[in-house]
């Protein structure tokens, strides 16, 4: 059996593992790279394996880095089934037309603002390469036992994070390879603790926390302080946010505020196309989060709901004091570009930034006190207050991925540290075997290796 690390290795982007057994391939997710330039280009890559030889996908979950690189997968050559829960599947269709429909428009304007490099801007990937993948899921249940062939198993188990999350166990070559995906809070807001593998031969570990323990502070403290400081201003809160589960959390907590009375009564908008599509998926999904069905509908009427870009326009020239959720969560792309382009430069603007901010993105460098940040081709000047929410994080800090491996019945014979920077992998290494004397590494992008 071959293992290969083609993505998320070393990085907290673009995962793709391959697992070779038998003359099957099958890949555990098919994620874009973002971040920094060299691995942003590594999309325009091929892969190392032919998507045509490629036999199933198995989709841990819908965000982009797991899920952003299935429209050219399937555009070369792949024919197979993509494997997932329900909720995975319907958020993967919504990330991946908002995602094509970005790239559509930065190289429109690229275009006409002739900032590209390339003599031609060409997105990575259309809107009609992005529906082509639809067809190739299959949806699954929850610890449910899928055969892939004849002597390859695997069961999903739910991980927290977002709806649909999961890690997967791989049942091949009398060995049992656990997935973690992306492992959610045990504490988290709306979504319920993940579920903790029983048995493993070899472990494959999320790290994006790997060297962080979250705050143990009240984040809706923190949130009604930033908004009535700033409102006090008469300034704009303006909060990068992804639309899948953060977004709702965020509308949730605000929504709790304001029935205490703690926030005042100025607009509170959300502008995500994409985060109102979900808003529909939570509502049809409540096996998978937390929130009261009373409170839910009560949440959604408390916030203005910008589907249309003309929308957006109208919001950012109206100068009263005013709450504004935006994708996307690492100020990637999306609407809250538009916003910023307006408000960065404002000192009575407040950006609060609530997720991981990966390598090279422009949230990264915001919290990283840039003076100014480019956008579209321009550069503009950062006056606005930038602060940070850690507790709202959708990832298992250290000591929730390290205990995500406490009910193991077995010893496994290596934990694979994938998903994370190589810092925070290096640390939750160190951890993990001080702590269950694992044998534990951290691969690099583009290895393999024989189990």
């Amino acid at each position: 059996m071959k293992i290969k690390f083609f993505g998320g290795a070393g990085t907290v982007t673009g995962s793709k593992t391959l697992v070779e057994s038998n003359g099957m391939r099958i890949l555990i997710d098919c994620g874009q790279f973002q971040g920094i330039k060299p691995l942003r280009e590594l999309n325009w890559e091929p892969l190392p394996t032919l998507p045509s030889t490629i036999d199933c996908v198995l989709l841990t979950h819908g965000h982009l880095d797991h899920c952003g690189w299935l429209p050219r997968l399937v555009n070369q050559g792949f024919k197979g089934k993509i494997y997932c829960t329900s909720p995975t599947a319907s958020i993967a269709k919504l990330i991946l037309l908002d995602s094509a429909k970005i790239q559509e428009e930065e190289a429109n304007f690229a275009k006409k603002g002739q900032y590209s490099k390339h003599e031609i801007a060409e997105p990575l990937y259309t809107v009609q390469q992005a529906e082509a993948v639809t067809p190739h899921f299959k949806v699954i249940s929850v610890n449910e036992t899928i055969a892939l062939d004849a002597e390859i198993t695997a069961v999903f188990t739910n991980a927290g994070h977002i709806l649909g999350a999961c890690s997967i166990a791989l049942h091949l070559e009398n060995k049992t390879l656990v997935f973690s995906g992306d492992i959610g809070r045990d504490n988290d807001e709306l979504m319920y603790a993940p579920i903790k593998p029983k048995k493993a031969d070899y472990v494959f570990l999320e790290s994006t926390y790997g060297n962080r323990i979250h705050p143990n502070s009240d984040t809706k403290l923190e949130l009604e302080s930033y908004i009535n400081n700033t409102v006090q201003k008469g300034g704009t809160i303006i909060i990068p946010s992804f639309a899948v589960e953060r977004a709702q959390t965020v509308m949730y907590l605000l929504w709790q505020l304001k029935e205490e009375g703690r926030i005042p009564n100025i607009p509170y908008i959300i502008d995500t196309p994409m985060g109102i599509s979900v808003l529909n998926i939570f509502e049809s999904n409540r096996k998978w989060h937390k929130i009261p069905e009373h409170e839910y509908v009560a949440m959604c009427k408390m916030f203005a709901m910008n589907s249309e870009y003309q929308e957006t326009i109208n919001t950012i020239f109206d100068t009263q004091s005013k709450v504004i959720i935006a994708a996307s969560g690492m100020v990637t792309g999306g609407r809250v570009l538009s916003y910023l382009e307006h408000y960065i430069g404002l000192p009575e603007t407040t950006v609060i930034i609530i997720g991981y901010q990966a390598e090279g993105t422009r949230g990264r460098k915001l919290l990283e006190g840039a003076k100014e940040i480019k956008i579209r081709g321009k550069y503009y000047p950062v006056q606005a207050n930038i602060l940070e929410i850690q507790g709202l994080s959708a990832h298992g800090d250290q000591n929730d991925l390290s205990n995500w491996l406490s009910e193991l019945e077995n010893k496994p014979k290596k934990v694979f540290l994938v998903h994370g920077e190589n810092q925070p992998a290096d640390e939750l290494r160190i951890k993990i075997q001080e702590k269950y004397g694992y044998d534990c590494t951290v691969p690099l992008m583009g290895q393999e290796i024989e189990l």
